[in-house]
């Protein structure tokens, strides 16, 4: 028990840290478009990321650093494009839904619907491409993990749940935000806010690398 408190505690304050997944995370539960799908997305990467790192991933690309040159690269030009056609809505918004409104007059997005396949690719993206998430999930969690040696799965399965609580609590928790985001021009300050992020992000992968 006390290995799994300690990752769900290491996993939430890492996570909890503002971060282009979470910034979009945030903007889709606002939205309420596709959270379920967006939540799940991000929750399984991670796990799937947490479970590399115990399993010894973060070992391998200690040997290869090159890949972690190429993911940082490739996070701060999906990034910077994110960020720019953030900007672009913020600039010329082009009708975007307000707090609570669903598409197709009033009824859910059907599953086939191309933007949840644009959503879901976003989401991946922004897991996947993103250098920070490797080192917290898989080399600080790995290795802290192994730490606890018999009881490292342990571990990894707290800083799992934390994962899950987290967005969650982000995705389905945005929509109490309603009554500040009902204006078009709070959807404009937001969008310009994302954008401001997203662009900060990818200078830091830059500048730090």
């Amino acid at each position: 028990m006390a290995a799994a408190l300690a990752g769900l505690g290491l996993g939430l304050s890492l996570i909890i840290a503002i971060g282009a997944q979470n910034v979009f995370v945030l903007r889709q539960g606002i939205r309420r478009e596709h959270v379920l799908a967006v939540v799940i997305v991000c929750a399984v990467s991670d796990a799937v990321l947490i479970a590399a790192g115990i399993a010894g991933l973060g070992a391998v690309l200690e040997v290869v650093p090159w890949l972690v040159d190429v993911v940082r690269w490739a996070g701060a030009i999906f990034l910077v494009g994110y960020g720019m056609l953030a900007a672009r809505r913020a600039w010329r918004p082009t009708g975007a839904l307000t707090v609570g409104e669903q598409p197709e007059g009033g009824e859910p997005a059907p599953a086939s619907d191309p933007r949840l396949r644009g959503v879901l690719l976003t989401a991946l993206a922004l897991t996947w491409l993103n250098p920070h998430v490797y080192l917290d999930t898989v080399f600080l969690l790995g290795s802290i993990a192994s730490t606890w040696q018999e009881q490292r799965w342990l571990f990894g399965a707290g800083a799992m749940l934390g994962s899950v609580l987290w967005f969650t609590a982000l995705g389905f928790g945005a929509r109490y935000l309603g009554r500040w985001l009902s204006s078009p021009r709070a959807w404009r300050w937001l969008d310009a806010g994302i954008a401001v992020v997203m662009v900060a992000i990818a200078v830091s992968l830059v500048v730090s690398g």
